[in-house]
């Protein structure tokens, strides 16, 4: 697993639990099971404190109904669970440098797919642009039940 830097599970599980609304919830032995099988993570110098990237590939253990429905259609992906910037840290390239190294290690692993969502519903017009500004296509999306949220799933081919 490429790791940028040191990582601190409990401060990257405090990150993520402020950006709920454009993440997911995750509790302390979930943050650290998606660190323990990360193909890639990615953190800034604080360890994850302040910005961080943790992306999976196909064979990870995991529930989450976007990572199924990227692997009931690609037999081999990384897919990006989560990329969370604090407010603090934006503008500053934390998600170009973060999406760079990753799309490297995805070639070098021999991967030609790296996937992931963003929320359609609640809008996320930041990410929205960003993806696209990468070459992410969109190719479906999903309402997840019980969450109150849309989302829309990108693709990026990449090697």
């Amino acid at each position: 697993m490429p790791v940028d830097a040191p990582v601190d599970c409990g401060a990257m599980l405090a990150l993520n639990q402020a950006h709920v609304l454009e993440t997911s919830s995750l509790d302390l032995a979930g943050m650290q099971a998606l660190i323990d099988q990360a193909f890639y993570l990615g953190t800034c110098e604080a360890g994850g404190a302040e910005a961080f990237l943790l992306a999976v590939d196909q064979d990870a253990e995991y529930d989450s109904p976007n990572f199924l429905w990227f692997r009931a259609r690609y037999p081999r992906f990384v897919y990006i669970d989560r990329v969370i910037v604090a407010p603090s840290q934006r503008q500053k390239g934390w998600g170009r440098r973060f999406y760079a190294a990753l799309f490297e290690a995805a070639v070098e692993a021999g991967h030609t797919v790296v996937a992931c969502e963003v929320n359609s519903e609640p809008p996320n017009p930041a990410s929205d642009a960003f993806h696209k500004a990468l070459g992410f296509a969109e190719v479906g999306s999903a309402v997840l039940a019980g969450r109150g949220k849309t989302v829309t799933y990108l693709v990026r081919e990449c090697g």
